[in-house]
């Protein structure tokens, strides 16, 4: 029989995985933004598109390839001449000759197979399949380029949460200050030794600050909702969104989409040249044609119905299109002209901005330094402005005007830093490139 020990023993290790379930429940939230990146650009609307562009031209691919394969029709006709070739009468001249000749039937009739295989295309086929594929790369392409105007938005409502809540951290934190004060005096006014309206100077100020936090909260979880929408995924107010780092180096190397869209579009371009060139070449053909009819083929004396095939090979070649081929690749090489230049256009645009982003980067990071050396200022002033109220030299007004001043210092503090950290994502996107 299993005495208590031991059933204690057993019990444990199930208490133990009860307690860390409910830890873990309980575990807040982190968030990160790469994180609300990565569920944004998979939830868009726009993100099934690359697989829909890849099927589309997977499908196309494989019916220009069909090209190589033999086409088979299958053809009816019936005809009837009003004059044929009379042979009684060409030979009648001849003694007992026009007697030998039937006359050509006027009627005819065919069923046939008709087979065409290609033998040479001059290259159209495969000119064909290349524009193809420069069209499913650039559609690939500004599909990535339309969910990298995602991060824009995603950064605007994930660093904007973050400072409320910075915010909403930094007015707790001085509510709770005011209470304690408040409280503290409260027995000096009921004692007499403090006045009424010195009082009433905090609780003013604890009624602002509660009004505050009542904005704040309705800002943030309006913007929690717009950025659960965006990522497709629910996110509360209990979870804590990380400040990125900055970024470890500022090049001006460019590797936006919208770039590298030109650069596939003057692919497109080039393969259409090839397409232009083939159109030049000669083409080799055979063909075969398997037929019942009356008269059968090119047997005119025999008027029955009856089998026939007909085999050959010829080639096609247009010696003169009056310049077209030339016309074309004349106005393919001006919109390669017109793509480099829009390219060159969006890359000195880009760099100007990545030169203005790192100018605002150096400014913040001067304001957060002197941010952190008037935070110390003011917390010496704030603590001896209390020693001066305590001790009665001063109003509960100077007092409180102080400690406000040492609230905006704070709150001046934490808009820089998350500010120089939306600065360096910023950079980021406008360089192309990826965020750890």
């Amino acid at each position: 029989m299993m005495n208590k020990k031991d059933n204690m023993k057993r019990t444990a290790p199930l208490i133990l995985i009860l307690i860390m379930s409910v830890s873990w429940s309980n575990a807040q939230k982190v968030l990160t933004l790469k994180e609300c990146y990565d569920m944004a650009l998979t939830t868009n609307a726009i993100a099934g598109e690359k697989d829909a562009y890849s099927n589309i031209s997977r499908i196309k691919d494989e019916n220009l390839a069909k090209g190589w394969l033999p086409t088979i029709d299958a053809n009816a006709n019936f005809i009837y001449n009003s004059d044929v070739v009379d042979f009684a009468a060409a030979t009648a001249s001849v003694p007992a000759m026009s007697s030998l000749f039937q006359p050509m039937p006027q009627d005819q009739y065919k069923l046939t197979l008709d087979i065409n295989q290609v033998i040479y295309d001059g290259g159209a086929i495969k000119s064909a399949r290349e524009i193809e594929k420069a069209d499913l790369r650039l559609n690939e392409k500004q599909t990535e380029s339309d969910l990298y105007k995602l991060k824009g938005q995603v950064n605007k409502f994930y660093f904007n949460i973050m400072l409320l809540n910075r915010q909403k951290e930094l007015l707790d934190n001085y509510l709770s200050l005011i209470n304690k004060r408040i409280s503290a005096m409260q027995s000096g006014v009921n004692n007499g030794v403090l006045l009424k309206p010195d009082i009433d100077v905090l609780v003013s100020e604890k009624l602002k600050l509660e009004q505050q936090l009542t904005e704040n909260k309705l800002r943030c979880d309006a913007l929690v909702k717009i950025l659960s929408d965006i990522t497709g995924n629910e996110i509360d107010n209990s979870t804590r969104f990380i400040l990125p780092a900055e970024p470890s180096e500022m090049t001006d190397e460019l590797i936006r989409p919208e770039l590298q869209m030109f650069d596939l579009r003057k692919d497109q371009l080039s393969a259409g040249l090839k397409m232009v060139q083939s159109k030049r070449m000669p083409r080799a053909f055979g063909f075969a044609t398997l037929g019942y009819g009356n008269p059968p083929g090119q047997n005119f004396f025999n008027d029955s119905f009856d089998t026939y095939y007909v085999i050959g090979a010829g080639i096609k070649w247009n010696i003169f299109d009056w310049n077209k081929a030339r016309n074309e690749k004349q106005v393919i090489s001006l919109q390669q002209g017109i793509i480099e230049n829009r390219k060159n256009d969006l890359a000195d645009n880009l760099k100007r901005q990545l030169e203005s982003k790192r100018s605002e980067i150096n400014s913040l990071r001067e304001l957060v330094k002197t941010d952190t050396e008037l935070i110390e200022l003011r917390k010496r002033i704030t603590s001896s402005s209390q020693s001066q109220y305590e001790n009665g030299t001063i109003t509960a007004t100077e007092f409180m005007n102080e400690l406000n001043a040492e609230k905006t210092v704070s709150i001046n503090y934490e808009i820089h830093r998350i500010s120089l950290a939306l600065a360096g994502i910023e950079y980021m996107n406008i360089s192309g490139k990826e965020i750890e």
